[in-house]
């Protein structure tokens, strides 16, 4: 298990170094010149020099490189822009809600999808199975986006049961913060779940049909029995894949559903940061991002080691 691990050490480290490089490189041919932006269009070119030199934008690429990820290795990354903020302070300040609220549409895409999955397999063929791949399908078919603006139509401005967009703050208290984040995760969690509940009941059913389902069925478990008791842990490898992928993409990828409600999040923080052409900003939430992706795959993997022990050798 410890050669396993080391090894994927390994790759996670050869990954984030690949990706330093190819998000620097991607964000530098970005057009435009932030001392130009922040100054604007009329600025003296001494004035821009100056900034330039103080922004850190007049060395060579390897320079501004080396220096970022220099930065980045003793917690460092950098000051913003726009805003004269360090960096690192911005990211704290809107991890603390992109991060609940990917955990929380993750949990409520597995506690859906969960049960929805093993209930189709368990019905294959039969009306609950129908209904269940139906439903899914229009979960998959069906923009969140879209989805979250229904929810503000009859939810905020209808209902008032909940507020059109903004975050409340910790500090209001747990209730009224997690309140600010249920709709947003519930327009996330719809196609998450769909997805996962697919990929369950597929797997279960591939897991059905293996020789040690026939046995243990020849030995008097019924099929319900056979599924909960054998056919389930089996089938958790792709499911937990996918779990990977999409708590990878909550994190990463709910810029547009941050938007709609107006959240303050990492992914409201690239979108302004682009704007802005604050791309030091940009460069370290993506890279941010990108090792929080990396390591929920290494996780992943040591999961997979855990459940089914055969995939240590040679891995």
């Amino acid at each position: 298990m410890l050669g396993f691990v080391a090894r994927r050490l390994v790759s996670l480290l050869v990954s984030l170094a690949v990706a330093s490089v190819v998000i620097f490189l991607f964000v530098e041919v970005v057009p435009g010149d932030p001392a130009a932006y922040m100054l604007g269009l009329n600025a003296a070119e001494d004035t821009l020099a100056a900034l330039r030199e103080q922004l850190g934008l007049n060395g060579t690429l390897l320079e501004r490189y080396l220096s970022w990820v220099g930065g980045m290795m003793q917690g460092d990354f950098g000051t913003s822009y726009t805003y004269r903020t360090p960096v690192s302070e911005m990211i704290g300040e809107r991890m603390w809600i992109s991060l609940p609220l990917a955990v929380y549409a993750l949990t409520l895409s597995t506690l859906i999808a969960f049960p929805a999955g093993i209930w189709a397999a368990s019905q294959r063929g039969r009306f609950g199975d129908l209904l269940v791949m139906g439903v899914t399908q229009l979960g998959v078919a069906i923009p969140n986006f879209w989805f979250a603006m229904l929810m503000v139509l009859l939810f905020a401005i209808n209902l008032r049961w909940f507020s059109a967009g903004g975050f409340a703050g910790w500090e209001a208290g747990f209730g009224p913060a997690v309140k600010s984040l249920t709709l947003p995760a519930i327009a996330l969690a719809l196609p998450q779940a769909s997805i996962l509940a697919r990929v369950m009941r597929s797997s279960l059913l591939d897991s059905l049909g293996e020789d040690y389902i026939r046995t243990a069925r020849a030995k008097g478990l019924s099929r319900r029995q056979a599924l909960r008791r054998h056919a389930l842990r089996n089938a958790l490898i792709p499911v937990l894949t996918i779990i990977g992928l999409q708590f990878s993409f909550l994190l990463a990828g709910a810029i547009i559903i941050e938007n709609v409600f107006y959240l303050p999040g990492l992914g409201r923080l690239v979108f302004q940061s682009i704007a802005a052409r604050d791309l030091i900003v940009v460069e370290s939430v993506v890279m941010l991002l990108v090792f929080a992706v990396i390591l929920v795959n290494f996780l992943i993997d040591l999961a997979y080691a855990l459940v089914d022990p055969r995939l240590r050798v040679g891995a």
